[in-house]
């Protein structure tokens, strides 16, 4: 230590006092600055290293040029699509002078809702539609009907729609073992249920324990809405990978990342990709442990897993039943069948709850609260909702849940017997992932799709999925799909080499791209393809 103390005494011996300050501060903060760009950032030195040598070699004017023309290449691409999607269908871009009678509205949505080449009715396509019953779809739009004008916001105006929410949430909070203390909110969908978990907890952490910088520690195969939410809500991610046999979060990677900024710990009951379940009792522990809350995201497979033991199913333990859990996500738009639109969040107990909230205190207005993102809410959602829990009861979901996990464990055992293909971990409910080790796996997807199959493309690995819903319980269906899929295998497995072509291929290509901006950049053009409009029509 008198060394170390002899050493910087004679280096500065010779400085006048404005020096030293300034060498001094400049070393602080060169040091504070090295430990940033080191360690304090979301990617590690590798990834940012790979991101600057791209980002330096589109510099170079060939480079540019020719990723501006393949850019320019996918939006012509896009928009072709599109065209071709909307051929020969009459463009609106201004108002009619007299409006449309009523039938002739019908006729125009109808015309618009069956445009796509896809038989979503019939259980052609992975997921999106969940039930297809003309009786159910007949009470959805009566119900939706008589409230579609009220709104939850006037509380006092429409006192029977909150006394349905309230219904609502309190018959969740029963069905995920909530005690008398469980409460929660409804939502649009799950990404806003996601949103407001992580807001509350991010205000729960800066109230209570003075963390001004969150992060959440959350599975690699967590829903893209946690990344929106931390976007959105300035919270850094802490993204963990997953085990490689069971595709389940890794439970040491996990603990590890935890530190004294965490605001929350996720896990997915099931996950989106792989339709497999983290282990939430492990990571429940950690919560408790570590006093750091505990959000289970169970939008998709939330109104199955909760019926799935009187279904004849045994499920790991993944709500309130755990002490560290307490948050779950779950939608009712998906496989509690209400409209679209529709989503849960529930908590352990009102302290979470009241950091969801945005409330103004002084705003010339009034006093202004509201318990989610939108202020005015769509009464007829909450109204249709509660009809369509109601139209169920307890054992209609639960035999509705056993004809859909009966047909996914099925279909998942059918697939295992098939040559070429394999199933990416173990399916908890109705999600089934497939890959392959002999071809490329979105070749199968691009086969399926020309015989009428819509099925989800998965990246990091090379993969597809296939969620089953009820309009897939059909007494022919199952074995139509595997049929197809046995089919297709044959000439997949003579030509093992052959590369993926189409749209495909271009998203396949993507995974390679260092700079995940340009990716973005190809995301952006295909969104904008959705709001496509011809450059010149006649109204």
């Amino acid at each position: 230590m008198d060394s170390v103390k002899g050493l910087i005494n004679s280096t500065f011996k010779e400085k006048e006092p404005w020096q030293i300050v300034t060498i001094t501060t400049g070393s602080v903060l060169g040091a504070v600055w090295a430990w940033n760009f080191a360690f304090n950032q979301d990617e590690t030195l590798i990834e940012r290293g790979k991101k600057q040598v791209f980002k330096i070699v589109k510099c170079i004017p060939s480079v540019r040029e020719k990723i501006e023309k393949q850019m320019t290449d996918l939006n012509v691409s896009f928009e072709k699509d599109a065209a071709e999607r909307l051929k020969d269908v009459k463009f609106f871009v201004k108002l009619p002078s007299e409006g449309l009678t009523h039938d002739q509205v019908i006729e125009k949505v109808k015309e618009n809702v069956y445009l796509g080449k896809y038989d979503w009715q019939n259980g052609k396509v992975s997921g999106t539609v969940y039930k297809n019953d003309p009786d159910l779809i007949k009470l959805m739009t009566e119900v939706y009907g008589i409230a579609s004008y009220t709104n939850p916001l006037h509380s006092d105006i429409f006192p029977g729609v909150c006394k349905m929410e309230a219904e609502i949430i309190r018959i969740a909070c029963r069905l995920f073992n909530g005690d008398e203390s469980s409460c929660g909110s409804m939502t649009t969908g799950g990404t806003e249920s996601i949103l407001m978990a992580c807001k509350a907890y991010r205000d729960y952490a800066r109230e209570i324990n003075g963390i001004k910088y969150p992060e959440m520690v959350v599975p690699v195969t967590a829903h893209a809405a946690f990344d929106k939410a931390a976007k959105y809500l300035k919270i850094k991610i802490r993204t963990i990978p997953v085990n490689q046999n069971t595709f389940t979060v890794s439970i040491d990677a996990m603990k590890a990342a935890i530190n004294g900024n965490t605001i929350m710990l996720v896990g997915s009951a099931p996950n989106f990709p792989y339709g497999t379940m983290d282990n939430i009792e492990a990571i429940a522990k950690l919560g408790d442990k570590y006093n750091v809350p505990v959000h289970v995201d169970a939008c998709l497979g939330g109104f199955l897993i909760c019926f799935m033991p009187d279904a004849g199913y045994q499920v790991a333990p993944f709500d309130f039943r755990l002490k560290g859990v307490t948050s779950i996500s779950a939608d009712t738009h998906k496989y509690g069948y209400a409209p679209k639109g529709s989503s849960l969040i529930l908590y352990k107990n009102k302290t979470f709850r009241h950091h969801q909230y945005t409330i103004s205190t002084d705003w010339p207005g009034g006093v202004y609260g509201s318990p989610s993102v939108n202020g005015s809410r769509a009464g007829g959602i909450i109204a249709a909702c509660w009809a369509a829990m109601m139209h169920f009861g307890y054992d209609g979901y639960v035999s509705t849940t056993k004809k859909i996990i009966d047909t996914t464990r099925y279909i998942e055992a059918e697939l295992r017997k098939m040559d070429g293909i394999f199933i990416l971990g173990t399916p908890a409910t109705s999600v089934i992932a497939i890959g392959s080790n002999h071809f490329h796996i979105y070749r199968l997807s691009e086969a399926l799709s020309t015989r009428g199959w819509n099925l989800n493309a998965l990246q990091f690995p090379n993969a597809i999925h296939f969620c089953v819903t009820h309009v897939h319980t059909q007494s022919d269906f199952a074995d139509q799909f595997l049929n197809d899929v046995r089919s297709i295998l044959v000439d997949l497995n003579k030509t093992p080499d052959e590369e993926v072509s189409g749209k495909l291929a271009v998203y396949g290509m993507s995974q390679s791209v260092p700079d995940r901006a340009i990716v973005g950049d190809i995301i952006k053009y295909f969104i904008d393809a959705m709001y496509f409009t011809p450059k010149s029509i006649e109204n």
